[in-house]
């Protein structure tokens, strides 16, 4: 399945999760990249917008290539993927220098996205954690985690793209998945949408902020 762009994406993979628009939805973006598709997703389903602040510790030499991750919150989650460590004889010390310098920039993004708001809650709710494709899985599976013990009645991962085995993966971490396509081969995410450029910081702060005042004049 090929993608216009982030938008288009996000407007296909909302038409799947009309079901959840009466069972107190909150969209939680993977920033960057999700949060154009969480947008169109949030708009359909007259939802909050959330940001979830994730950073890939990559490969030294190959930074596409996940060794694991780290997403923001009261107590941040990580996962490491030991076996890939020991298989690639990653030194110890720069998984820990990645791990100081990623959640710099996570803090970073969050007092830039959110300016200290409080999260909205999603105790009781059904969370949808939304990303623009999943190669790994690295990134979604620690956002996963965090977000379950913020006890959300019912948690959704939702895709445009993912490859099957990562996504055969994750299937339980998340009481149920959305995806539009899972192609038995599949390189780069890029590779399944026309415009594919990279979200910029002020592109996630407008459609944060779109997407608040969208909320609000559905509600008045």
């Amino acid at each position: 399945m090929w993608f216009a762009d982030r938008a288009e994406a996000g407007k296909l993979l909302a038409r799947e999760l009309l079901h959840l628009a009466d069972r107190k939805p909150v969209v939680l973006g993977l920033a960057r990249g999700g949060v154009p598709i969480g947008y169109e997703v949030a708009l359909v389903l007259r939802a909050p917008l959330e940001v979830v602040l994730v950073r890939k510790i990559g490969v030294p030499w190959q930074r596409e290539l996940a060794l694991g991750a780290i997403v923001d919150g009261a107590a941040p989650e990580r996962i490491i993927d030991e076996g890939l460590v020991d298989l690639l004889s990653i030194p110890r010390s720069y998984i820990d220098e990645e791990i100081v310098r990623q959640s710099k920039e996570i803090e970073r993004r969050r007092k830039l996205y959110t300016k200290d708001r409080p999260p909205v809650s999603i105790k009781g709710a059904t969370a949808i954690v939304v990303d623009d494709g999943i190669a790994t899985g690295a990134s979604m599976r620690v956002a996963l985690h965090a977000l379950r013990r913020r006890e959300p009645a019912h948690l959704v991962l939702a895709v445009p793209v993912a490859a099957p085995d990562s996504l055969a993966s994750l299937r339980d971490e998340a009481d149920e998945v959305a995806c539009l396509d899972a192609p038995t081969h599949l390189g780069a995410i890029g590779e399944f949408y026309g415009d594919f450029h990279g979200v910029e910081d002020e592109e996630v702060i407008a459609l944060l902020d779109k997407a608040r005042k969208a909320l609000k004049g559905s509600a008045s």
